[in-house]
């Protein structure tokens, strides 16, 4: 490596994260411009962590040491058709990368809410779009290529041993620089929105709802006085099944307010047909998405344990005398197919997510998200990665003395850990 880093401390403004929650506290930053100052910036640092879009709504990126933006690093997706996989930096955005797949009559078989996070940031989180016969993200990577402690450049593919411990890594087993995805023929999706349902009438028969289309979010406030909203996004395909859950009410007017989520004009369209790069996210990607002044908290439970984990902080909400709406936007509710990657919030089960996006009050929000976790406590909820929760129990997940072990072997020194990674795998 002969590359210099432009290593340096930090402006105020690379120490914020997306949402304004969390300022970072890394005394040397550097957003590098090619992967050899990359390479070059881990192999000097005693300490490391990586930013991309920084959606992450914790301190799991943070770092004593050397934060490294990965941003800067740049290149032109790059397909291969005998492969079937399409290679992306890893601070690349999946609009970026859903364009140009599109433009050439490909597609992923799933994208997030926010196409505006990064491809290498969303996959070590384990994020996830929405289907329970769609998996997170990261299942649909093939490849690595990642920077280890040395400064070196490893690559690890999916016939390799310890592949399924180290796409959903939260980090710590080197910066990550490229991922091979696995695309698909291009396919047209259609939205539709129902508001017929009260919310204790959807959570009854959330499996039924999750399960009837190729994507589907219920959306709502943990009451019946509030909208409770179902959105449908149906794969559109020749031999399409009716929605029996809807008893023949048809979908609210294309061009009805949402009255959940904020805005119209950056959403994506509902009613017609479109291709999956426009409609299974549901905030356009030239927009700024979601509240932008918000905190999330989101947990996944085993779809068997969904419906009695909903009526759990359901009760809690009512108990509360409405301090949790109060501090609430939305709540969202997923499903999302299980896999065997060892962190993954899906690993080794059927999932059902719940998603929370709150008002910007990080003190509240911490304290509520203390007792949601209390409630959830009886169904093995997994919290995600990047949002906001608690202290984390090792024991949720069963491959984790093997990802453990994965890490002694990279990175025995601890380089790309931090004191919240260490804790989330029980390291002390």
């Amino acid at each position: 490596m002969t590359c210099s880093a432009d290593v340096s401390a930090p402006t105020p403004d690379e120490l914020v994260n997306w949402a304004g929650n969390h300022r970072y506290s890394a005394g040397r930053y550097l957003r590098a411009g090619s992967v050899e100052e990359a390479q070059q910036a881990v192999a000097d640092a005693d300490h490391v962590r990586l930013v991309g879009t920084r959606h992450s709504f914790n301190d799991l990126c943070d770092t004593p040491g050397t934060l490294i933006d990965l941003t800067g690093v740049t290149a032109e997706p790059e397909l291969d058709e005998a492969e079937g996989t399409v290679r992306v930096t890893s601070g690349t955005p999946y609009r970026v990368v859903a364009s140009f797949l599109q433009e050439r009559g490909l597609a992923l078989a799933n994208l997030g809410s926010l196409p505006h996070i990064s491809v290498g940031g969303a996959c070590a989180t384990g994020t996830h779009g929405s289907g329970a016969g769609n998996r997170v993200l990261a299942a649909g990577v093939r490849r690595l290529e990642l920077i280890d402690p040395s400064g070196e450049l490893r690559t690890i593919a999916d016939n390799h041993v310890d592949f399924d411990g180290s796409v959903v890594a939260l980090g710590a087993l080197g910066a990550v620089t490229r991922l091979d995805l696995e695309v698909e023929p291009t396919y047209l999706v259609r939205q539709d929105l129902y508001d017929h349902l009260r919310w204790s009438e959807s959570i009854e028969q959330v499996t039924e709802l999750l399960g009837s289309a190729y994507s589907v979010s219920v959306f709502g406030r943990w009451n019946d006085t509030d909208p409770t909203e179902v959105l449908v996004k149906h794969r559109v395909e020749p031999d399409e099944v009716p929605l029996d859950w809807t008893g023949g009410v048809p979908p609210m007017a294309a061009d009805a307010a949402f009255r959940l989520l904020p805005g119209e004009d950056h959403l994506t369209l509902r009613g017609e047909p479109g291709p999956w790069a426009e409609r299974l996210p549901h905030f356009r990607g030239d927009r700024q998405p979601s509240f932008g002044d918000e905190i999330q908290t989101e947990w996944f439970v085993d779809a068997d344990d969904a419906v009695p984990a909903l009526r759990a902080v359901t009760d809690l909400a009512a108990a509360l005398g409405g301090e949790l709406e109060a501090l609430l936007a939305v709540t969202e509710i997923r499903a999302i197919r299980g896999d065997d990657l060892w962190l993954s919030p899906a690993q080794g089960r059927e999932t059902v997510a719940l998603h929370f996006t709150w008002k910007r009050d990080p003190m509240a929000v911490l304290s509520m998200a203390l007792r949601i976790e209390d409630a959830l406590a009886p169904y093995a909820a997994r919290p995600h990665w990047g949002k906001v929760h608690g202290a984390v129990d090792p024991g949720l997940y069963p491959r984790l003395p093997d990802f453990r072990d994965l890490l002694a072997r990279t990175d025995p020194a601890g380089k790309f850990t931090n004191d919240h990674v260490r804790q989330a795998l029980g390291l002390g």
